[in-house]
């Protein structure tokens, strides 16, 4: 269906999405569904859902229905998209805790996979990397909003500066605390 072509009424504020909508999930093609499950799920730690034999997995954090899907329905054998092209930048998957990011590097090292970056931006701490499709994956954790850059004025301020991956990777296992 093509939505009627009206022009936007001014007169009336702009939409705003409500406060409690989320990204609920992120659907990826790749070219190899147990190569992405080894990444995903071997070295990020997602759970597996449910698997559709060697089309589609679902897997989650907590026993969630899926946060991640992957597929090969249109994508089996591929190759990853030409840089300069359009499409998906990076799936962002969000740590409660610094010591998780933390955590979550180690793995990443431990399987050798490499970063293509690291960043301090204020009101979050990143790491960067690809899947084995070329997908950019950042996993992150966010300061506590009292602790976010302001300006002048009060608006937050982003900024991309070096992060301390050796400290960022000392921080103790937030795992072996528990019982």
């Amino acid at each position: 269906m093509t939505p009627p072509s009206t022009p936007p009424d001014t007169t009336q504020p702009p939409f705003v999405i409500p406060a409690t909508a989320s990204i609920g999930h992120v659907h990826l093609k790749v070219a190899d569904l147990d190569r992405a499950l080894a990444f995903y799920q071997g070295v990020l730690g997602f759970e597996l859902v449910t698997r559709m034999g060697s089309q589609a997995a679902f897997l989650s954090a907590g026993g969630y229905h899926h946060h991640i899907g992957l597929n090969t329905w249109e994508s089996r054998g591929g190759t990853p998209p030409a840089p300069g092209t359009t499409g998906l930048y990076h799936i962002a998957i969000l740590y409660q805790q610094r010591e998780e990011l933390g955590q979550a590097l180690r793995r990443l090292v431990q399987a050798g996979v490499p970063l293509s970056g690291a960043a301090d931006h204020g009101v979050s701490e990143a790491i960067y990397l690809d899947d084995p499709d070329g997908n950019g994956v950042e996993l992150y954790w966010d300061r506590p909003r009292g602790q976010w850059p302001t300006d002048a004025e009060g608006n937050t301020v982003m900024y991309t500066r070096p992060l301390d991956l050796n400290a960022l990777y000392a921080l103790p296992d937030p795992q072996a605390a528990r019982p």
